[in-house]
Order: structure tokens, then C-alpha cells, then sequence
């Protein structure tokens, strides 16, 4: 069997979606933006096991819409698969709030390994630049699922409590990194603006370049705390 985080980062890179239009930069320094006027840009990411999905839906409040995440116990999220150069748009910017962090959550372990809000980079395994080995065990895992799986991910999420760390490994898997944008409630309820450079990140994270072709994925999951938390995306967007 393979663990619940592993699980998410294997469906976060077989799912199919899209992105919208571009606003605030220009046309062409835009790849993918995603307003969230409604849903049907976006694929479903349900989890195994039988989980109470988190919801997902549209807010509309003085003529701007939102995507409105409420869990309870529950975890699903949103993705997109369309992929993405990270050399050539490296850039990722959205703005999201949260209600309220889990009481019981704990990035470094699994039991407490749940967020009210986190956007997720997926970045895809490449087999012309693997050696030997990697190409036996990625070749056993397509077979075994019918695609490679991903190479590796980093998950930005809005942290629980304090952490002295910005980057902290996945308790499930040594293939992703949780970057702590956020920690702790203080700032619940106020829309945060977020601007990150996913190819630095990377390197800081893993000490090395990442595949070139990666996808993007948003959740809020409360199925490990038990917990429950309304959080918000106003827009997210891939650009230069």
C-alpha cells in the first residue's frame, strides 16, 4: 500500500484541467491565471479510502468571484494538469485567506499533516535525464499505475502553528517539501497576496534543478485533525 501523501502526489499528476486569462501583468508574461469565476476549469482530486471530500465552491462578493474551500474531517482538492516550463514562467502568485488553522495540526508529523489552504507544484519525472537505477524504479511504478509517477513537489502551505523552519520535509514521502508560507492563526481571516519563485525554491529545497515541465494543484484537507476550516483563493496565476 502506499501512504496517503504519496497518494496525493501520484493523482496530483494524472488529472486533466485548464487556466483562464491573464489580468494584472502583461498578456505575454502570463502562462496560466484562474479567477475562479467557476468550477469548470478544474478537475476533482479525491483522495482513497472512502474520505469525506472537502467542498468547493464559488463566492461572489461585489462583482468578484472566489473559490471557497470548507472541510470538516474531510479532504479533496482541485488541479490542473495542464503542465507548465517552469524555466520559462518560474513565477507563481495568488491571494488566499483562511478562517482558521487546526488546533491538532503538525507539519512534522502525519497525524498532523493537514492545512486549511496549500497550493502544490508538481514537477514531472523526465526519463531522458535519469539515470539507470531511477529508470528501473520509474518504469515498475508505470506499470504498476499506468504513468510515471512525478518526480518530485512542493507543497507552499498556510502552516498551523510556528515552525522554526521555512522548508520542512513531507512526513509521508522525501520527494516534497513543504514550504511554510504562513504560521499559525495570526493572520486568519485577512486576504494574504503570496508571490513565490517556484525554480528558486526549488533549488533551496532540494538542493538541485528541477524537471522542467511542472502542474499545479490546490487544497484544504482536515481528515488527519478531524477538524474543520473555511478558507478562500481570490486568483492564482503562472507567469515570468
Amino acid at each position: 500500500m502506499i501512504g496517503r501523501g504519496l497518494f496525493i502526489f501520484l493523482v496530483i499528476s494524472m488529472t486533466v484541467s485548464s487556466f483562464g486569462g491573464p489580468v494584472w501583468c502583461r498578456q505575454d508574461e502570463i502562462f496560466l491565471r484562474d479567477d475562479f469565476d467557476d468550477l469548470e476549469q478544474c478537475e476533482p482530486l479525491n483522495l482513497p479510502g472512502n474520505k469525506s471530500p472537502t467542498r468547493y465552491t464559488i463566492e461572489k462578493e461585489d462583482g468578484r468571484f472566489y473559490l471557497k474551500a470548507a472541510s470538516q474531517a474531510s479532504a479533496s482538492g482541485l488541479t490542473s494538469v495542464q503542465t507548465f516550463d517552469i524555466y520559462q514562467y518560474p513565477r507563481v502568485r495568488w491571494r488566499w485567506k483562511v478562517m482558521s488553522t487546526y488546533e491538532k495540526g503538525d507539519a512534522r508529523y502525519r497525524s498532523g499533516d493537514d492545512y486549511p489552504l496549500r497550493v502544490d507544484i508538481t514537477f514531472a519525472y523526465d526519463p531522458e535525464g535519469a539515470g539507470f537505477g531511477e529508470k528501473i524504479r520509474y518504469n515498475l511504478a508505470r506499470a504498476l499505475y499506468g504513468k510515471y509517477p512525478p518526480h518530485s513537489s512542493l507543497s507552499y502551505i498556510w502552516a498551523n502553528r510556528e515552525h522554526q523552519d521555512e522548508i520542512i520535509p513531507s512526513p509521508y514521502t522525501d520527494r516534497v517539501r513543504m514550504i511554510l508560507l504562513q504560521k499559525g492563526p495570526g493572520r486568519a481571516g485577512q486576504w494574504i497576496l503570496e508571490e513565490v519563485n517556484v525554480l528558486e525554491d526549488y533549488r533551496r529545497a532540494f538542493k538541485a534543478d528541477p524537471p522542467r515541465l511542472a502542474r499545479i494543484a490546490i487544497m484544504n484537507d482536515s481528515d488527519d485533525t478531524g477538524e474543520a476550516s473555511v478558507s478562500y483563493m481570490d486568483f492564482i496565476e503562472v507567469y515570468r
